[in-house]
């Protein structure tokens, strides 16, 4: 399927303009010079409709349909730099395909992403340009991402690219001891990207990093 996709790119979608985001954050403070080769090494524009790739390497949210967005590659980077901070990581949980950018990301980083999606036409569209970049080392499924993927569990780290109220119970069980989660959280009122890690069964320390603005985590399926 690769053939279906410009990959290399060319002009504001070129090497050169992947090349120029990565320089310009790591002056926003991305410091993980493996999430910066990352960046460099994807091609962001196929994750978009064709109609908007001209901004696919500026640090902007772009929507993908169903009232979804691609996040900012600030965002990406932020979130995927946090949770590599403490260990190398073999089984990573993502709530939230969406248009597979951030699941491509990580797979370069990480041994295997479980990634969940509620969207079944967003997942599909995810797994024809993933597959397209020919990652193996990822399993998608279509289900309600609050829910998690508890067959899979527990996972070193979940990563989680939508925003509930509160923390769902069912994510932090499915987190492994000494594992990392990322989650934005928060309504209308504000969302805050929070870094939560599990010490013990019982014991959870949460760390607020800066205020974010993600879609809502939603419940329930599309097909």
């Amino acid at each position: 399927m690769a053939e279906q996709f410009n990959l290399r790119g060319s002009g504001m979608t070129s090497q050169r303009a992947r090349d120029r985001l990565a320089v310009s954050l790591q002056e926003k403070g991305i410091e993980n010079a493996a999430v910066l080769n990352a960046i460099r090494n994807t091609p962001r524009h196929i994750f978009i409709d064709e109609a908007l790739a001209h901004g696919a390497y500026e640090n902007n949210a772009l929507p993908i349909g169903y009232n979804q967005t691609i996040s900012q590659p600030y965002i990406v980077a932020r979130m995927t730099e946090l949770l590599l901070a403490d260990k190398p990581l073999q089984k990573v949980l993502e709530v939230g395909t969406g248009s597979g950018y951030q699941t491509a990301i990580l797979a370069q980083l990480v041994g295997k992403v479980y990634s969940v999606e509620r969207i079944k036409p967003l997942q599909d569209r995810a797994a024809i340009r993933l597959d397209a970049l020919s990652i193996k080392n990822i399993h998608l499924k279509h289900t309600d991402g609050g829910m998690g993927l508890d067959t899979y569990a527990p996972f070193d780290a979940i990563l989680v690219t939508a925003a509930p109220d509160e923390v769902p119970v069912e994510l932090v069980e499915q987190l492994a001891v000494n594992g990392t989660m990322v989650i934005p959280v928060g309504g209308s009122n504000g969302q805050t990207l929070k870094v939560i890690k599990k010490k013990t069964a019982q014991q959870i320390d949460t760390q607020i990093v800066e205020a974010v603005n993600f879609v809502p985590l939603l419940s329930g399926v599309i097909s």
